[in-house]
């Protein structure tokens, strides 16, 4: 199989969808891979590292989409790349699908076999793909929520951990999940109360097992999440449901009601964002404001930090490329039902329920598509 690796060109995206050592299995395991010229640089991995591991370097995007089997990426295609889709092509990587109805129509019109990190599962249903970069996105969210604090950002001014004699931030955390987890871990760490919110109380329990009661948990209804953002001065959102679009817990209501400089950070934004006052926005232009409450909703934050986040994504997306490499796309998804979730376009058909649900569209079950 030719596997195509192209540089990415989203708004400061700077992660790899497969570094040298994949490329070396890959080419061990007898399979040609296309690397556009530059496409590791930002990670880390310069062109001679995948020369050396056996790939050819490619100076053009359309080469490596158009000669390729297989096309694995990082991020969502954005609108420049839709006419490099073709009929059997085989796209690896974060979809997103469900709040960008273009992009579907796109790889259903073309008849794309759209796989979705985001919505593979594991054995243990866990989402073995998009955990990774929900570490590390839970973990910096954080990070940012304390630098858009401060007051030349527009925040309270705000130390997060406070000092001695002055009491520290209080973070709230929307969602128990990887992200709220990570999250609620590095905010603890920096000295900051923590209040985290959850549907599942069995979560909430487990979450405070975790932490040894430091931090303090509600069950998620809107009174609670009301009162929990009027307490905060900084909230991070980290709901989700997989495949489908965030639902709405912070309405324009809850956040009218915050303190003025508070900070928002909307992690569940690639999937909508949970927050009602949330839009996407990017690393050139990562903020805005409303109601006096600083909104930072940027879609692809790992990217921030590529070396870390390709790494992270590649120890664990790179198996499964390797299986559809050595045995084609439709018998990997077969023998792994798992993998089949990951299943979003089977040539022209919708095939998640979450992105018809959130889209209002007709879809088939992967299991059908591929019998």
């Amino acid at each position: 199989m030719i596997v195509g690796v192209p540089k990415e060109i989203k708004d400061h995206e700077a992660r790899v969808g497969i570094t040298p050592a994949g490329v070396k299995a890959l080419t061990d395991a007898g399979h040609k891979v296309l690397v556009e010229t530059q496409a590791g640089a930002q990670s880390g991995f310069d062109d001679t590292e995948y020369q050396d591991a056996g790939a050819e370097i490619v100076g053009d995007a359309g080469f490596v989409w158009g000669k390729s089997d297989m096309v694995v990426k990082v991020k969502e295609p954005i609108e420049k790349e839709y006419p490099y889709f073709r009929e059997g092509l085989i796209l690896f990587t974060y979809l997103h699908l469900a709040p960008i109805r273009g992009l579907t129509n796109e790889l259903l019109g073309s008849k794309v076999i759209g796989i979705a990190y985001e919505t593979v599962r594991d054995r243990q249903g866990t989402l073995p793909l998009l955990t990774p970069m929900s570490e590390v996105a839970g973990r910096m969210s954080v990070q940012v929520g304390a630098s858009y604090l401060e007051k030349e950002k527009g925040g309270r001014g705000i130390l997060l951990g406070g000092v001695p004699g002055v009491p520290p931030a209080h973070v709230t955390v929307i969602g128990g999940g990887v992200v709220g987890t990570n999250a609620a871990r590095i905010a603890l760490g920096m000295g900051a109360k923590v209040t985290l919110i959850d549907l599942n109380l069995n979560r909430l329990r487990e979450i405070d097992d975790i932490f040894n009661g430091r931090v303090f948990t509600l069950a998620s209804n809107s009174y609670n999440v009301a009162h929990a953002t009027r307490e905060a001065d900084l909230v991070i959102g980290g709901v989700l449901v997989p495949g489908a679009t965030a639902p709405r817990i912070v309405t324009r209501q809850m956040v009218s009601r915050m303190k003025k400089g508070a900070v928002i950070v909307d992690v569940a934004i690639d999937q909508g964002g949970c927050v009602e006052t949330a839009r996407p926005t990017s690393h050139s232009d990562p903020s805005y404001t409303v109601d006096g409450v600083v909104h930072y909703c940027v879609t692809n934050m790992p990217g921030a930090v590529p070396h870390t986040s390709t790494l992270a994504l590649t120890n664990a997306t790179f198996l499964y490329v390797l299986r559809i490499a050595n045995l084609g796309v439709k018998e990997a998804l077969r023998q792994d039902p798992g993998f089949a979730e990951g299943l979003n376009t089977w040539l022209g058909t919708l095939t998640h329920k979450g992105v018809a649900e959130s889209q209002q569209r007709e879809w088939t079950a992967p299991a059908t598509v591929l019998a």
